[in-house]
């Protein structure tokens, strides 16, 4: 789904009014709320009815923390976002909750997009392991960091994946000095 807007902040995307909701589900039908109310609004455009992957611009997911956002992106559908920056934030919170936050080069994003707009039926392949995004016979790649490209592919969010090294982290804590505070790593503790 094409959006290629820039500084599209966490307030657009999951307006504050939505956040007073203790559950963590039903937010996809909030995402770009005030945007939606427009009948040109892409989100009601049929041709991307059903589109896993958003398209859009520099600094996504600026402004405050909010889960929500992330979610209501997931709830509504999306599995990825190409964009040329997002907010680190923002990536944080894709990476606790799943969804992929892939940085493509501004020209291929707009390459991208004038391709979509052309034939919006293109199907996109984000391979997250070869860090491209292939579509026809084109060829783009994106920028994801190691530690999020791992998360993500293993399906792990931070706290799972310093369980994976647990046996390590117990060792460490058991060789350090004894003035040192020692910290338990066992549930019980």
């Amino acid at each position: 789904m094409p959006l290629l807007r820039d500084d599209i902040d966490t307030d657009q995307i999951m307006p504050k009014q939505f956040l007073t909701r203790v559950e963590r589900t039903g937010y996809g039908d909030f995402v770009f709320h005030t945007w939606r109310q427009d009948p040109a609004f892409v989100f009601h455009d049929a041709r991307f009815r059903g589109a896993n992957i958003l398209l859009t611009g520099r600094n996504f997911g600026s402004g405050s923390s909010r889960e929500h956002a992330v979610w209501g992106l997931q709830q509504h559908g999306f599995d990825a976002i190409l964009a040329p920056s997002f907010s680190d934030i923002f990536v944080g919170n894709c990476v606790q909750s799943g969804l992929v936050p892939a940085v493509m080069a501004e020209d291929a994003c707009i390459r991208l997009d004038d391709v979509i707009q052309r034939e919006p039926s293109t199907e996109l392949v984000l391979d997250l392991d070869q860090q491209t995004v292939s579509y026809g016979r084109s060829v783009e790649s994106f920028e994801i960091d190691a530690y999020t490209r791992q998360a993500l592919m293993l399906g792990l969010d931070d706290v799972s994946l310093i369980l994976r090294r647990e046996a390590t982290l117990a060792a460490y804590e058991l060789n350090r000095p004894a003035w040192v505070p020692q910290v338990a790593l066992d549930s019980e503790a």
